[in-house]
């Protein structure tokens, strides 16, 4: 494939649809030799006439010259977590206690003429005596290391165990043993890590104290080969692709460790234990595991539960002895980042009936409360996180995050995050831009642009009718920041898959939206919904917003909890033991209730009271100057 040519001559071709040839983002303009197109979607005839061809589904048939256009580039920005002042170490942790990895200082007699005892087995008599540690097993490479140790603290070392969560009788594992006695009040480092479809946030945390020290995130490096998971799990199954996707992930992981240990001026090495959220497709191309299965009926993950494992094995730049816990998912569908959102957002607790939904690419829902818990999920998408729209970007300094637009004039105001010049438009800033595009007119309930509209910020653009946020005299870039009907097109995709799928397991479990008591809102951008535009697109429910709570990246807290408690650990894969997944692709009423939720908010304005009542106010305020509904 000429795809496969450019990225052994070290060129990248972007490929969101993960090579399948739906997108038409691959294009290139063959200027010399010959080739085999074996796909031409979304390519027309002009284009096939001046060269151009999908590089995903173009064979080279011998020596040619390829121009490759300017590659669509998403905004990569390392950065914190806008919620890092909220995170605070859960109420009563104990280190001593709720913690299986622990530090322990020795002294140890040195061997003498007298005293010819092996390394080995004297390490093991200072942790029985001193430690009262009865049985610990060692790795080969710790082993192999051990006697130099001892001799280079004077036999004063301070050893890392790791307890094991699961049956007390077990052996100790040994992580790892530094020569003199460290600091007994210092660091010890361990890492919470969610793995998003989208984005990849890492949490280092000082194991003694509890605090999150440092908080960073970046998008999956996987997005170059698929923006969704099916998409992904398609690349896979190709020659070395899930390898490739492997590494992506391990390069985006490790490279935001590094950045976090820099910031507390700490190693990646010095990290000692790594928990892991994600969803069930993101876990298995983690590990390298097939995961083929997952997108083909019955719907089958290789594993739900990964055994625990060192870093070595796994590829996380941490110390290689370092434990790797993979937290249970439920099914194909619904994994990890659920299960630690369960925990995290007090689901499992809750008295009364209670719906969680997972703002992000795949679009999780759960409903439930302490007794019983149910949970499907949808294909989302990612435009609600930034990518797959032209202009979207994280949640970071520079991202609108925030669009009133004036009804008369049709002229935007916006809030960027940090302030200063636009450089695109996050997750809250689209879901606020579509709303007040609706309401005042701009777009129609199907997702048209209207433009008969009186303002120059309405035009037809490369991608079909566009309105124009930020022109780009005022923009980062120099370059206008537009909403373009593509962009509509995947917002209406997005918010429909998530309606439809919390109202469709609502219905199959017999409960009406009305009675939920509360809707737990997660999701990397979750806390920064405005809960009115979110009701006006319908993405949410219509109903009062002291239901509603907003609660940020419950995925990584989750996973956070679980790195510090081990009872919380275990309480985890209780989770995920009581919920009942339901396969909407099963479901006939999914289809429907989709269909009928693309559009704005919904065809049955009835669910919508609030909204209809908007839409009235503003007709009735508007001037004859204004343009008729179209």
């Amino acid at each position: 494939m000429l795809s496969d040519a450019a990225q052994m001559a070290g060129l990248d071709i972007g490929q969101p649809c993960g090579g399948q040839g739906r997108c038409g983002r691959c294009a290139v303009q063959v200027t010399e030799g010959n080739v085999r197109r074996r796909s031409t979607l979304r390519l027309s005839p002009d284009d096939v006439e001046e060269g151009y061809a999908l590089a995903c589904q173009t064979v080279v048939e011998g020596d040619v010259v390829i121009y490759v256009p300017p590659q669509e580039k998403i905004e990569r920005q390392l950065t914190t977590d806008r919620v890092v002042a909220e995170i605070t170490v859960p109420a009563g942790y104990e280190y001593l206690q709720d913690q299986t990895v622990r530090r322990v200082h020795l002294r140890l007699n040195p061997p003498t003429m007298e005293d010819q005892t092996d390394d080995w087995s004297r390490l093991q008599t200072a942790l029985k005596l001193q430690a009262n540690v009865n049985k610990v097993n060692v790795s080969l490479a710790l082993l192999q290391s051990i006697g130099g140790v001892l001799r280079a603290g004077e036999w004063n070392v301070t050893a890392v165990l790791e307890y094991p969560l699961e049956d007390l009788e077990q052996p100790l594992r040994l992580i790892s043993l530094q020569p003199n006695l460290v600091d007994e009040y210092s660091p010890l480092w361990g890492c919470a890590i969610d793995i998003g479809t989208t984005t990849v946030s890492v949490w280092l945390v000082d194991l003694v104290s509890g605090q999150v020290r440092a908080q960073v995130a970046e998008y999956n490096g996987q997005i170059a080969r698929g923006e969704d998971v099916i998409s992904r799990i398609m690349y896979a199954s190709k020659n070395g692709g899930g390898e490739e996707l492997r590494q992506r992930v391990l390069d985006t992981i490790n490279e935001l460790l590094e950045t976090a240990c820099k910031r507390v001026k700490a190693k990646p090495d010095e990290v000692v234990k790594a928990m892991i959220a994600g969803n069930s497709t993101m876990i298995h191309l983690f590990l390298g595991i097939p995961a083929s299965n997952i997108r083909l009926s019955p719907f089958i993950t290789a594993v739900n539960h990964p055994p625990l494992m060192a870093a070595r094995e796994v590829g996380i730049k941490i110390h290689p002895e370092a434990s790797v816990d993979c937290l249970p998912g439920v099914a194909s569908y619904v994994g990890a980042d659920i299960t630690a959102g369960v925990l995290s957002s007090g689901l499992d607790n809750a008295e009364n009936v209670t719906l969680f939904l997972d703002v992000g690419t795949n679009g999780e829902t759960v409903l439930g409360n302490r007794d019983w818990l149910v949970t499907c999920a949808c294909s989302a998408g990612p435009a609600f996180e930034g990518a797959g729209v032209v202009n979207g970007m994280r949640a970071t300094t520079g991202a609108i995050e925030e669009v009133w637009i004036n009804s008369e004039t049709f002229e935007p105001t916006y809030r960027v995050i940090g302030g200063g010049k636009p450089k695109g438009i996050c997750g809250s800033g689209l879901i606020s831009l579509l709303s007040e595009a609706f309401i005042t007119g701009i777009i129609d309930k199907a997702g048209n642009i209207n433009l008969m509209a009186s303002s120059s910020r309405v035009r037809e653009g490369a991608h079909g009718g566009e309105y124009v946020v930020a022109w780009g005299a005022k923009s980062e870039s120099g370059e206008d920041i537009v909403l373009s009907r593509v962009d509509v097109d995947n917002l209406l995709r997005a918010k429909a898959a998530i309606y439809a799928g919390f109202t469709v397991l609502a219905d199959t479990v017999g409960v009406p939206l009305e009675t939920v008591d509360k809707v737990l809102i997660g999701g990397s951008f979750g806390k920064y919904i405005n809960v009115e535009k979110a009701v006006q697109i319908g993405l949410l429910p219509d109903m009062d917003w002291s239901r509603f709570e907003f609660l940020g990246n419950t995925s990584v807290k989750g996973a956070y909890y679980a790195l510090l408690d081990w009872k919380k650990r275990e309480r985890i894969t209780e989770i995920a033991k009581r919920m009942t997944y339901i396969e909407l692709s099963a479901d006939n009423s999914f289809y429907e209730a989709f269909t009928s939720a693309l559009f704005l908010p919904h065809t049955d304005m009835s669910k919508f009271p609030s909204v209809a009542e908007a839409l009235s106010s503003k007709v009735e305020g508007r001037t004859s100057e204004r343009p008729n509904d179209f």
